[in-house]
């Protein structure tokens, strides 16, 4: 399916090589496809038509946030977000990078920049758990994911992260709670949840929240 889209994207910028957005559709498509080289020069592509296109410096901010470079993914949002900075999605994105590049005061204010687009934003709150896990403050934690709960009761990952903020606030039956709900709204990733469940008694050690 994404090879197919490609050849399309490609026919498109054959006929039209100044059609910015093909350049760019063409990179999320190298993207779900792993490949990432074909998808920076994609972006890269779009950016040398038009360098006010935002999708392709998020595009590319995406790519390097996955392969751990948060740097050079902490500017490529930060011009994606002077392109659109009424952007709720890209002040997360942003301050997801700023956080694993230690700038924790400005990733907490870019969060908070999002809030005030949307103040619902669970990929916000979800973030700025992670953020205050973090600084070893869970019941901040616990309050940020339980608005992110109310937003996405059936996602696994928020339960699972819950567990865990429990466990570090001292209440292992909430924690096991948390961990069997998650078990039974995700089966597939059983092994990650199970170890969780089986360390319950050990004494806690410092760990973030996982990935929404």
């Amino acid at each position: 399916e994404h090879d197919t889209a490609i050849t399309f994207f490609r026919r498109s910028i054959q006929l039209n090589p100044s059609f910015t957005y093909a350049h760019t559709l063409c990179g999320h498509e190298f993207t779900s496809n792993e490949d990432y080289e074909k998808a920076i020069l994609s972006y890269r592509d779009a950016i040398r038509v038009d360098s006010k296109h935002y999708n392709a410096w998020y595009g590319l901010g995406a790519i390097f946030f996955r392969q751990e470079k948060f740097e050079l993914a902490e500017y490529h949002f930060q011009r994606a977000l002077e392109l659109n900075p009424m952007s709720s999605v890209l002040h997360c994105h942003l301050g997801m990078a700023q956080h694993q590049n230690g700038k924790t005061e400005e990733a907490l204010e870019t969060l908070s920049g999002a809030f005030r687009l949307d103040p619902r934003n669970p990929q916000a709150h979800y973030q700025r758990a992670t953020i205050f896990m973090a600084l070893d403050q869970p019941q901040a934690a616990l309050e940020e994911l339980e608005m992110v709960r109310s937003a996405a009761p059936k996602e696994a990952s928020v339960h699972f992260n819950m567990g865990k903020v429990y466990k570090r606030l001292g209440h292992p039956e909430k924690a096991m709670r948390c961990f069997l709900t998650a078990l039974d709204l995700d089966p597939k990733d059983n092994n990650l949840i199970k170890a969780a469940m089986d360390r319950l008694d050990e004494p806690d050690v410092e760990e973030e929240v996982s990935v929404f």
